[in-house]
């Protein structure tokens, strides 16, 4: 009962203070607005401790009363305007009506309910400011006046007259003990994270993305450590009375919320760029020549990005830091002129594998500080646009850096993803209701992925009704306006963004009346099945087009959604797409096609080639079989028609991707052989392959079309992997394995000797070259005979490259080429004609372990690859291999002194065998007991909530 009391003060509390849940959402804490905030910390790396005082610059509501986030801090002083004031401080996390929810519990789903329903309320309950402080009466003049006018005029935030209002210096005394959250402590190492609601986990503040201000941070550590901290680096000084300790000074001049301030104290290594004063880079020692490796050619990115956006950087500098994995909360984290990256993206000239990723990742990190840092969202709603924008800045940097190529293969497998996933409510960007549904985890998994890859998408489509330019004129107006000091906000709505896309993209206000609402308010996308016949007396195509939805209704959401978005699929999508025909004559586009319509429609399209003007060869008296002629060097005329009836050599329906659909086009074999062969945009081949591999019955034709592809250098190289793993797709005893000859004949011819028939020593100097052929093995061990087990011939060529693999004289690691023959064991399906291989293939696998552990690979990929492998060995032979001695074998590299990446993979696979051998119940049980063991960041879970929330997760693998 005392607790129940305790809980209604302080809902009176807040209610007093003008906080509630929705105000607290919208204005930070009632009516008080933070104008600027100065942070003076000092931090004891021994005493994992943190202590110090910041001052806030506030105007105070009518009431008096101002609140403030403040999580897991000791507040022992406050005063204001120098007068000690009352406070008082409501714990977020009180669990009051925890147990009442888990006495229902009896049954796996049961408790994921109950877990869902106190992870919900927790996170309610952080939206809450819980630090009360009670400023005295409006008359009270504000100190320090002139000097934080003078400092706020400077930084464009307000004019002299707005510090007539009712301003006050609130002054905080605090320290933070031993922090589990915002701020994170490893030995010599410390760094925050700015995930919601954590900054106020290390210094008060109004930890609302709307509250934006200046800042001034001083950190005093260790003479020895480097503090590395958003904004620019005013100075550093040693304490003149503690000589073994140094204070580092910045200043963020731009405003910015609470959650964009971060901190990384640690032993760093800094590196200056020489190309960009701005730029600068900071590591632990022992990773200092990856690191030069890595950023060598970052400065052109950044130089890219200014040129593209038609000004300078929003921040006087951005530095780049790189913490070991086990500490940083993510691969990336984005603060203002700050980036925290997990040093295991970081590589030396050795590696290959690794480059691009790094590389795109500090680019997308980079594109956050001007959309999401810099420009930030007018509210939750908007997240999407800027999450789009930061990700079509890097998409840019693809291609402008990495090819065009490269940059239309990424979007159209994105955009593939998009269409098979986006099918409920979740996926709808700018949503009150999706926002609810997923619960401010839009960011986090495939979810999170599956919104950002839809952001781009619709981004990419209007840039393709108005033009690259008009597109890049938007984009450049945004940053403009938010640098004009003039301007109120720095934040974007969609709603501002549509009137930028009438106004500067000259695009018509009915079409965008439509846009918005079919992509950016709905979920779904549009499924188009095409046919077609050719009249041959009309000259004409005949084109059939059956039109439906991605997604099916919600009767759940049907009362306050279901109505408008049945409303939307019914009036189908804005814009007109484009069928590209080929024929003998030339390419011809036809933007006939209408998105919205009836759900059949026939359509002609007129053909420009007439049969009647096209005469083909004979062949001449002595010629050879194959066509070809002694006395002429040129090849012969080749008729690549579907028939000699039609002058179509093939179709494409959306060539440019201008819309998100799903396209089930429908044409001749020998068309989709000819895109394949002759159309060069690699999202034609890509839809050629994917089609010609999943035909029922495989004509010698189109395997040798493949090979032709495989066998093609000047092909792209991520087609050529595709057509790996279509020919190992094909291959089977009905077309006589002729895909598996075509990939074993390819690799030897470029990988063996042909004198003795053995691999040759590694050369991967060729990039494109070491890819497609790193993907073959595992290709191969796809290839599946009638009784769905592995060739024998299959298994034998992985146990011989294993066998005679060579690196001498090799300029880079082979441990990713390694990695790949051994998860090619993992994929390989052993049956009583090849299972005598077995043995030497664990032996292999237990040497390459051995020696992966005297001298360990790059990120332990090596031992990783064994251990899944194991795994997947184990799985499958369950019976005839003991799960006990695979257990002992891994359970090894569980060792605290283990590299954590291998850690994780350990754990993992322990799971997954005790998921196996005994049930959901005890691996829940085994997860939960690892859970407690382990010390590092990314796995230890620090409050309650958290845990609640993972184990709603695996609960939920008891429904399967």
């Amino acid at each position: 009962m005392a607790k129940a009391r305790k809980q209604q003060k302080n809902e009176e509390q807040q209610k007093a203070a003008g906080v509630t849940d929705e105000s607290a959402g919208t204005t930070g804490g009632g009516e008080a607005v933070v104008r600027h905030q100065k942070l003076c910390l000092s931090i004891d790396m021994d005493k994992r401790r943190i202590y110090g005082y910041t001052e806030l610059q506030v105007v105070v509501p009518d009431n008096g009363i101002v609140g403030l986030h403040a999580d897991n801090l000791v507040i022992e002083r406050v005063t204001v305007n120098g007068e000690v004031a009352e406070f008082e401080v409501f714990p977020h996390y009180l669990h009051l009506d925890n147990d009442n929810r888990w006495c229902s519990v009896s049954s796996a789903s049961s408790a994921a309910d109950a877990a869902g329903s106190v992870y919900l309320s927790s996170i309610d309950r952080e939206l809450v400011p819980n630090l009360l402080i009670m400023c005295a009466s409006k008359d009270v003049q504000s100190v320090d006046e002139h000097q934080h006018g003078q400092e706020n005029s400077d930084n464009g935030l307000q004019s002299s007259g707005e510090f007539k209002q009712n301003s006050k210096l609130i002054h905080i005394d605090y320290w933070v003990d031993k922090a589990e959250t915002g701020i994170h402590f490893n030995k010599d190492v410390l760094h925050t994270d700015n995930q919601t609601r954590r900054a106020c986990c290390w210094f008060p503040c109004m930890d609302d993305d709307l509250q934006c201000c200046c800042y001034d941070l001083e950190f005093t550590v260790a003479n020895n450590l480097v503090a590395a901290s958003t904004g620019s680096l005013l100075y550093q000084v040693l304490n003149e009375d503690d000589p073994t300790r140094k204070t580092y000074v910045y200043r963020v001049d731009v405003p910015v919320s609470a959650r964009w301030i971060s901190l990384v104290v640690a032993p760093f290594e800094i590196i200056s760029d020489n190309n960009c004063c701005l730029l600068s880079y900071m590591c632990m020692p022992n990773n200092l020549s990856r690191l030069r490796n890595s950023v060598a050619v970052f400065h052109r990115t950044f130089s890219y990005y200014e040129d593209y956006l038609g000004t300078s950087f929003p921040f006087g500098s951005y530095t780049q830091v790189f913490i070991a994995p086990e500490m940083a909360i993510s691969s990336s984290t984005v603060g203002a002129s700050m980036s925290i990256f997990s040093s295991k993206i970081l590589f030396d000239e050795k590696v290959i594998d690794q480059t691009m990723e790094t590389r795109i990742k500090l680019a997308y990190a980079l594109a956050r500080q001007w959309f999401g840092v810099y420009i930030t969202a007018a509210s939750p709603n908007d997240d999407w646009l800027l999450d789009g924008l930061a990700w079509f800045l890097t998409d840019s940097f693809i291609k402008q850096f990495l090819g065009n190529n490269e940059a239309r293969y990424r979007r159209y497998k994105a955009n593939c993803a998009v269409c098979k996933s986006d099918d409920s409510a979740a996926t709808a960007l700018c949503c009150s209701l999706s926002c609810k549904d997923i619960y401010r985890t839009k960011c986090i998994g495939f979810i999170g992925k599956l919104r950002s890859w839809k952001s781009v998408a619709v981004l990419q489509m209007l840039e393709k009704q108005m033009g690259p330019e008009s597109f890049r004129k938007i984009l450049q107006r945004i940053v403009i306006r938010a640098r004009d000091a003039t301007h109120s906000s720095r934040s974007l709505s969609s709603k501002e963004f549509r009137q930028f896309a009438n106004k500067v993209g000259n695009l018509e206000r009915p079409f965008l009346k439509e846009f918005f609402p079919r992509w950016i308010e709905s979920y779904g996308c549009p499924m188009l099945k095409m046919g077609f016949s050719y009249s041959k007396r009309k000259n004409i195509i005949e084109l059939a087009v059956m039109r439906g939805f991605t997604a099916m209704p919600d009767t759940s959401t049907e009362p306050t959604y279901g109505k408008a978005e049945s409303e939307n699929r019914e009036g189908g999508w804005p814009g007109m797409m484009s069928i590209r025909v080929h024929e003998l004559d030339g390419m011809y586009d036809h933007p006939i096609l209408p998105m919205a319509g009836e759900t059949g429609q026939l359509l002609e399209i007129q053909c420009h080639s007439k049969l009647a003007a096209k005469r083909f060869q004979r062949p001449k008296k002595g010629a050879k079989p194959d066509g070809s002629d002694d006395n002429n060097e040129a090849p012969p005329s080749v008729d690549i028609r579907s028939n000699n009836d039609s002058p179509l050599l093939w179709i494409r329906a959306d060539p440019e991707m201008e819309y998100l659909a799903e396209i089930d086009f429908n044409q001749p074999v020998q068309m989709w052989i000819n895109q394949l062969e002759k159309d060069k945009d690699v999202v034609a081949q890509a839809q050629a392959i994917a089609t010609l591999e999943m035909l029922p019955q495989l004509p010698f034709s189109v395997v040798n079309a493949l090979n032709g592809i495989l066998t093609d250098s000047k092909a792209f190289w991520r087609i050529r992997v595709e057509v790996a793993f279509a020919l190992a797709n094909t291959a089977s005893e009905e077309t006589d394995w002729a895909g598996l000859q075509y990939l074993l004949k390819f690799y030897k011819s470029r990988r063996f000797d042909a004198n003795i028939g053995l691999p040759k020593a590694n050369d991967f100097r060729d990039y494109p070259e070491y890819f497609v052929l790193k993907a073959i093995p595992h290709a191969i061990a796809m290839v599946r005979s009638s009784d769905n087990k592995s060739p024998r011939e299959a298994v034998e060529f992985i146990l011989q490259l294993l066998k005679y693999n060579d690196n001498n004289g090799n300029p880079f690691y082979d441990v990713f080429w390694l990695a790949s023959l051994v998860q090619s064991i993992g994929e390989l399906e052993f049956g009583q004609q090849n299972i005598i291989f077995l043995s030497s293939l664990l032996k292999r696998i237990d040497r390459l372990l051995q020696f992966d552990r005297i001298m360990p690979s790059y990120n332990g990929v090596l031992t990783i690859s064994c251990i899944r492998t194991l795994t997947q060995i184990a799985i499958k032979l369950n019976g005839f291999i003991p799960f006990d001695r695979v257990f002992e074998l891994i359970k090894q590299f569980r060792s605290p002194d283990t590299m954590w990446e291998v850690r994780i993979e350990a754990t993992r696979a322990l799971l997954d065998l005790e998921f196996q051998c005994n049930g959901i119940d005890v691996a829940l049980m085994q997860f939960i007991s690892y859970l407690g063991e382990e010390s590092s960041l990314k796995v230890r879970i620090p409050h309650n909530h958290c845990t609640e929330f993972i184990l709603v997760q695996l609960s939920m693998l008891s429904n399967f």
